[in-house]
């Protein structure tokens, strides 16, 4: 299990940080961390004192433990646990309690006395906390401290639920949450308005006693974050850096976590390295927009003063390597994304020929495909192109109830209208009205509601689909099972997904694929959705011929964009396309204003895509390109072979 640049300090870096290629081996790296710490202190006759963190980021460093506990004989019986927070006030046997998560993934599984088992009481009345805290913090202290203390890592930069704020010799207390972090629990709880505002959390004084901390983070949502508590100053605004002033602590990450940090997001800089042509398209356009000068207009002292000295020397002048990225960036814009038929289409994004392409766009919600390439999506059906698109789930979940309740009233009123009311749909809306009374916080709706919920999604998606220009036959609801299982069990198979899909894509015998690659999606479907597709034409490549000349483009959606060097396809809009794009994602009514699951961002989707790519096609005009409206941006996948 090889790891990256182990503990590679540069002058950036201000705490140790280890890097792996993937968060199962970092995991499996600090979960027999752990197994060696409780095995010196069995050997020692001592107890082993850990400090346990929640949430998704230690999931797999537990399965590991329980793994070496089932597999390996590894015993928890001489180790005594301490939890950083909990939610108050918090039931221990809710859902989203720490109390069921750390049994559920950890000590329901293995042999640990429950009596060594300390977690925070959510369940205290509010004159009793404080006590309960100074007792807490005097447990600790009497089994000689923590041996060690895991922690992740908040998008506020709160380790625990000490957030922006907090003091770097707080002990165990009561805190309010800061909202960030309340919108990223919002899922669990059905919503932001169930998360509670408080918690109880071990102080960042606290952590610092341990002898040894291991903060852990994993994808790239936790990238910008990390660098700022890595290479950051220190500051309360993001508790985090306190951990710059301990010798005890190192950063544990992956590939996708660490990927904001200098030595891997601008290497040149950090340290000696191969100029690969990506590379070079990076710095460039980096140093372009870092200097705010058009690319054409960088010079060599540019080059020279920003650590791209040894650019210029192994490759030429700037003068020459500005002209050669120039272009490149260039050819990049193409305003036929199906490709231009009848040109010479060897510098051009897409194929020339066919000239009439098929064309399926996969959307992992039934609004997906017009927010994030709506323009595109137009774009292609106005120059003629076969194009088909598949709505992959239903999106049931994100359907307000209030929703419901006045669709069922509208069909009420309208069986009554054509003399055709037996009672059917009265009877449903009483269940539901009644339903939803009781419904609890992120309880799964009955499966008549989210059928419901489903047919609003679908009609919205078929009308949005109509505007754009694409025919009835060509709209394709696929319903894949995953996404229902999920809210039942975490354990889900997907081979019935990849079959269905397989059969739709032998259907269409696409020349083009256009998929969601916006793995930032924080409730991610869109990963899911896309893992369906990549395996469904891995495996139509070993046998369908018409596959060889298919071409997987990857768009990314209201989430966030491509960075432009990474760019191979960029579709620009005018005026009139970005108001075509508008109205069709206005189709998707209830999607509008506020959606059910609105992530970390307040703006409506229709704002955020529109904003996204005018953006985009500002940072174009900034490093000297063409000044567009707004621009859709792709990147296409490499297979292989």
């Amino acid at each position: 299990m090889a790891r990256l640049n182990l503990l590679e300090e540069t002058r950036f870096e201000k705490v140790p940080v280890s890097v792996y290629p993937s968060q199962d081996e970092a995991s499996i790296q600090v979960a027999q961390r752990i197994a060696a710490i409780i095995l010196d202190k069995q050997a020692k006759g001592e107890k082993a004192v850990l400090g346990l963190a929640t949430g998704a980021t230690p999931i797999k460093v537990y399965k590991e433990l329980v793994r070496l506990h089932k597999e390996e004989g590894l015993s928890f019986n001489n180790v005594v646990t301490f939890n950083l927070d909990e939610y108050y006030p918090m039931l221990p046997n809710a859902e989203q309690s720490y109390v069921a998560f750390m049994k559920k993934h950890l000590f329901d599984q293995i042999d640990i006395p429950q009596e060594n088992i300390n977690i925070p009481d959510g369940t205290l009345a509010p004159e009793e906390v404080q006590a309960f805290c100074i007792a807490y913090e005097q447990k600790i202290s009497s089994y000689g401290g923590l041996d060690v203390q895991i922690l992740g890592i908040g998008r506020t930069g709160h380790i625990g639920f000490n957030e922006p704020g907090s003091a770097p010799n707080s002990g165990t207390r009561l805190v309010t949450l800061d909202d960030l972090t309340r919108r990223d629990a919002s899922r669990d709880f059905g919503g932001k308005e169930n998360v509670p505002t408080k918690a109880i959390t071990m102080g960042v004084g606290t952590i610092f006693k341990a002898k040894e901390i291991v903060l852990m983070a994993w994808n790239e949502k936790k990238a910008e974050i990390v660098k700022k508590a890595v290479e950051g100053e220190i500051s309360s605004e993001i508790p985090a850096t306190y951990l710059q002033m301990s010798d005890k602590v190192e950063f544990v990450l992956d590939t996708d976590a660490a990927s904001a940090l200098t030595r891997f997001n601008l290497p040149w800089l950090a340290h000696d390295v191969v100029w690969e042509d990506k590379l070079v398209k990076k710095a460039v356009v980096w140093l372009s927009l870092h200097l705010k000068k058009a690319i054409l207009k960088l010079t060599d002292d540019d080059y020279n003063n920003n650590g791209m000295a040894q650019l210029i020397t192994e490759q030429g002048t700037a003068y020459s390597i500005n002209i050669r990225i120039f272009n490149e960036l260039q050819r990049t814009i193409t305003g036929w994304p199906g490709g231009k038929p009848n040109v010479d289409d060897s510098n051009r994004p897409e194929r020339a020929e066919p000239a009439r392409k098929n064309a399926i766009l996969f959307s992992p919600h039934p609004d997906d495909d017009v927010i994030s390439m709506g323009g595109t999506f137009i774009r292609l059906a106005d120059q003629g192109h076969n194009v088909h698109v598949a709505y992959q789930t239903s999106g049931n979940t994100a359907v307000w109830d209030d929703d419901v309740l006045r669709y069922l009233e509208f069909v009420q009123d309208f069986a009554v209208a054509v003399d055709d009311d037996n009672g059917v749909t009265r009877n449903i809306y009483e269940e539901a009205r009644e339903f939803f009374k009781v419904k609890k916080p992120n309880q799964v709706d009955p499966e008549i509601i989210r059928t419901i919920k489903g047919l609003i999604r679908k009609g919205e998606a078929i009308a949005g689909a109509r505007f754009v220009g694409v025919p009835d036959e060509n709209i394709h609801f696929q319903n894949l099972p995953f996404y229902d299982r999920g809210k039942f069990t975490k354990e889900v198979d997907f081979e019935d997904d990849i079959l269905q899909t397989m059969e739709l894509l032998r259907q269409v015998k696409p020349h083009q694929i256009f998929a969601a690659g916006d793995f930032a999606d924080p409730h991610g479907t869109h990963k899911v959705c896309f893992d369906i597709i990549l395996e469904a034409i891995s495996r139509l490549r070993k046998t369908d011929e018409w596959t060889k000349d298919c071409w997987l483009w990857l768009y990314r959606g209201a989430w966030h964009e491509y960075p432009i060097h990474e760019i191979e396809m960029a579709v620009p809009l005018s005026p009139q396309e970005v108001k075509r794009k508008r109205l069709a994602i206005f189709k998707h009514q209830s999607q509008k204003d506020l959606p059910v699951f609105p992530g970390d961002d307040p703006r409506e989707f229709w704002v955020r895509a529109e904003d996204r790519t005018s953006e985009t096609a500002g940072l174009y005009h900034e490093l000297g390109l063409a000044n567009y409206e707004a621009i859709e941006a792709f990147v296409r996948w490499k297979f292989k072979d």
